[in-house]
């Protein structure tokens, strides 16, 4: 039992000593004070807080996604994919070339004859026929030459008929031994000199003439005048190194291309049969086809430095689609491959073993078959073996599959299995 002194919570009374009032020892009030230093304890405290309700939020979220996953699972299996069917058709075989397109004939309109050009007759870009008034020069001098060259016509026309005259005279008198037989002869000589004047005037005047029918320009060809080169107005010369205007013919017109030479010798051989070899002309793309002509012909050597033969091909080019020193493709036809099997050239994978499909197998899933390649034309490409008419294959998606995958099969509409782009055979 403690002492009822020790229950008195009020301070015991201090004792005096020596005359001196004993003082009890003053506790320390700042020793009572929390430490500053002592505030990360409390921030260790709301971390653990924060970190447990946070491994709390990732448990609950990965209970959830796992719930999502296990249902959904049987459907994420099943790739989509779009497929077509392997056809058998007969498929045309082309060599293609890089080319440009030429005029089959151009021409420089340049005058004859010198003179000032007083009339231009024809529009800038205007197709003109051939024959067509293109321009006038001044006809006036050259009218005044012919005028001039039928007066010495008629002049020379009646000293012809002097001559004559005296000559048929001098015949007579020598007949008669009145004269010599030496002035005869000399008249007679002065009567052909007068013919021979005649020669000469009418030849002046078939000159003059023709100078005369030069101050009408005309087009020597059919075809697309350019831009007008002199002005009305201007003095123009038969030596000016520039012309009128440059005419093109464009109906037909021709396209120079390129084929590498080891495909030249079938080219001839087909040449030398008289076989036709249609050709086609499509645009810088490669995917319009602007113009269908023939094969004209092939040069008659190879360029050592390329290694390939220029070939000459021609188009009727009547609506105007090809242009002089346009840049087309050619592609010259060679051979039709009858009864290939052929399928869209996006369903051919390519691997470390080789060229392969992903057949689609019982409509819901796919398996590797190994095929071979031969020719490829456009979009499409003829499969040699590995492949029958009416295999279904992948053309798209198939960079998800793998042996035995899962397939939800869509059927390539037609628009999509054909591309109007064209490949080399």
């Amino acid at each position: 039992m403690e002492h009822p002194a020790a229950l008195d919570p009020r301070p015991p009374e201090p004792r005096r000593t020596d005359d001196r009032l004993e003082e009890y020892p003053r506790l320390d009030l700042d020793e009572t004070k929390a430490s500053p230093n002592r505030w990360w304890i409390w921030l260790l405290v709301f971390a653990a807080i924060g970190y447990g309700c946070y491994r709390l939020y990732e448990f609950e979220t990965a209970k959830k996604q796992a719930g999502i996953a296990q249902r959904i699972a049987p459907d994420a299996m099943t790739i989509p994919v779009t497929a077509a069917a392997a056809r058998r058709e007969d498929m045309p075989v082309y060599l293609q070339g890089l080319g440009t397109v030429t005029p089959f004939n151009t021409v420089t309109v340049k005058t004859r004859i010198d003179g000032q050009l007083t009339n231009v007759a024809f529009q800038e870009g205007q197709f003109v026929h051939q024959g067509e008034l293109l321009a006038e020069i001044d006809p006036r001098p050259y009218q005044v030459a012919l005028d001039q060259a039928k007066a010495n016509l008629a002049r020379d026309q009646a000293a012809v008929k002097d001559a004559e005259t005296n000559y048929a005279r001098d015949q007579e008198l020598y007949s008669n031994q009145i004269i010599a037989r030496q002035q005869m002869e000399t008249q007679g000589a002065m009567a052909d000199e007068a013919r021979a004047a005649i020669a000469a005037d009418q030849a002046a005047i078939d000159n003059a003439k023709l100078n005369l029918s030069y101050t009408h320009i005309t087009a020597p060809i059919s075809g697309r005048a350019g831009l007008r080169l002199v002005d009305a107005g201007n003095m123009i010369h038969a030596a000016d190194a520039n012309g009128l205007v440059i005419i093109t013919q464009l109906q037909p017109i021709a396209a120079l291309f390129s084929i590498p030479e080891d495909q030249l010798p079938e080219v001839l051989r087909r040449l030398r049969s008289g076989l036709k070899m249609v050709a086609e002309a499509y645009d810088r793309d490669n995917t319009t086809r602007l113009a269908t002509g023939a094969l004209l012909t092939v040069d008659n050597e190879i360029d050592p430095t390329t290694g390939t033969s220029r070939l000459k091909a021609v188009f009727p080019n009547n609506d105007l689609a090809l242009f002089p020193n346009q840049f087309v493709n050619v592609r010259l036809w060679l051979d039709t491959r009858r009864g290939a099997t052929v399928i869209p050239a996006s369903a051919v994978q390519r691997g470390p073993s080789g060229t392969f499909i992903y057949l689609v197998q019982n409509g819901d899933s796919v398996t590797v078959r190994p095929v071979k390649v031969g020719l490829t034309e456009a979009n499409t490409v003829a499969i040699d073996d590995g492949l029958t008419p009416g295999d279904t294959v992948v053309v798209d998606g198939a960079e998800k599959l793998t042996e035995g995958a899962k397939v939800l099969v869509r059927q390539a509409p037609p628009s999509d299995l054909s591309n109007p782009k064209r490949r080399s055979g």
